[in-house]
């Protein structure tokens, strides 16, 4: 199922979360249960992937984040990490036009800097030829660790002061976000987790500071359009208070 089709009637005015993140997980545990091989269930959850850009755009999410391969993920054995890669790399050359055509802005968060070859190539066309888009942006975390990623804002920040470019007075909170991969996109409402874990993995933790979080034991490759209005609404329903004593309502916005 391409994310070029029409949206469902009605879902427009269901979104109030403007930034979703999921973390992927489960796609061994799928194929396991079904006697299948690990590489199984990578490949059902290229396509329950396919389906949540569909749904995200189709209920007005801005931004969708997804946990695709982590920093740690190379650690692996290597033919999953060979499996891994060359699904992504199938991702983007079989999906690129429909998303392009769909309206759907493609970028990369995640640490650029061990990368090479055809994998970095993709990733740039991806963004280059989405770059103009503006009906959902689709973050693919690739090489990601949240760990890594303030580390290299760190150094960032570091450099500038070195060079005399930054005041240590004017490292703030504010600066750190403002050198985030995820820099100049609407805050993190909502992220979710499939698979049954309870834990962020290294994932957006910085930006997910005061996120709503919805954890639910469905694996990767059954998450559908369904499971993600009812994070939505789960999301929608919650009061958000941000360390105050008043109570905003994720409804509000």
């Amino acid at each position: 199922m391409c994310p070029c089709n029409g949206p469902r009637e009605g879902s427009q005015s269901m979104v109030t979360a403007r930034h979703v993140a999921i973390i992927m997980d489960g796609n061994g545990r799928w194929a396991t249960a079904r006697g299948l091989p690990r590489s199984a269930g990578h490949r059902a959850g290229v396509e329950a992937l396919r389906r949540t850009v569909r749904a995200a755009g189709d209920i007005g999410v801005e931004v969708l984040t997804v946990y695709a391969f982590s920093s740690e993920n190379w650690s692996r054995p290597k033919s999953e990490v060979s499996d891994l890669l060359g699904l992504f790399r199938h991702f983007v050359e079989r999906d690129l036009r429909k998303l392009h055509e769909a309206g759907v802005r493609v970028r990369m968060i995640g640490n650029r800097s061990t990368l090479a070859g055809d994998i970095l190539t993709l990733i740039l066309k991806a963004e280059q030829l989405t770059a103009d888009n503006g009906k959902l942006q689709l973050n693919i975390a690739f090489n990601y660790g949240s760990r890594d990623e303030v580390a290299r804002v760190a150094q960032q920040l570091a450099a500038e002061v070195a060079a005399g470019h930054l005041a240590v007075d004017d490292i703030s909170e504010d600066a750190i976000s403002s050198r985030l991969d995820t820099a100049g996109q609407p805050p993190l409402d909502l992220l979710i987790r499939t698979g049954g874990d309870r834990r962020l993995s290294n994932f957006l933790m910085w930006q997910a500071s005061y996120a709503e979080l919805v954890f639910t034991d469905t694996h990767w490759p059954d998450f559908g359009f369904d499971d993600l209005v009812a994070a939505v609404s789960e999301f929608s329903g919650r009061e958000r208070r941000y360390g105050g004593l008043d109570a905003v309502k994720s409804a509000t916005g």
